[in-house]
């Protein structure tokens, strides 16, 4: 069973950058599509993009799209979230997954194997 464990978050001051990491184990996801989400308090979990196995293609949600980018290393068996002109409504907890059925589908419940998940706090 494929694990994933994503880093990379930390506290930032408003309009600035993290790299969030995801590295899986247990087998490999060069394979298959990827997803990043992110949970706030008080919120549902929400959908921020997800790119396909070979990284030709990404998916975003309107309310990152421009200011972040997945991309993956297949050999390091790592998909990357770099989040640039952070702003504070930014601040979740940001979990990775593997998209089960490969259409970087928005929706969570087409995604299996999800990470632990890294604190992304940003202060005003």
């Amino acid at each position: 069973q494929v694990q994933l464990v994503e880093s990379g978050g930390g506290l930032v001051q408003a309009g600035g950058s993290l790299r969030l990491s995801c590295v899986a184990s247990g087998g490999t996801i060069s394979n298959y599509a990827m997803g990043w989400f992110r949970l706030a308090p008080g919120k549902e979990r929400e959908f921020v993009a997800a790119i396909n196995w070979s990284g030709g293609h990404t998916n975003y949600a309107y309310s990152v799209k421009g200011r972040f980018t997945i991309s993956r290393d297949n050999a390091k068996n790592t998909v990357y979230l770099q989040m640039n002109s952070l702003e504070p409504e930014d601040t979740a907890v940001y979990y990775c997954a593997v998209d089960g059925r490969g259409l970087l589908s928005p929706l969570s419940r087409e995604y299996v194997y999800w990470g632990q998940g890294t604190q992304v706090t940003v202060s005003s």
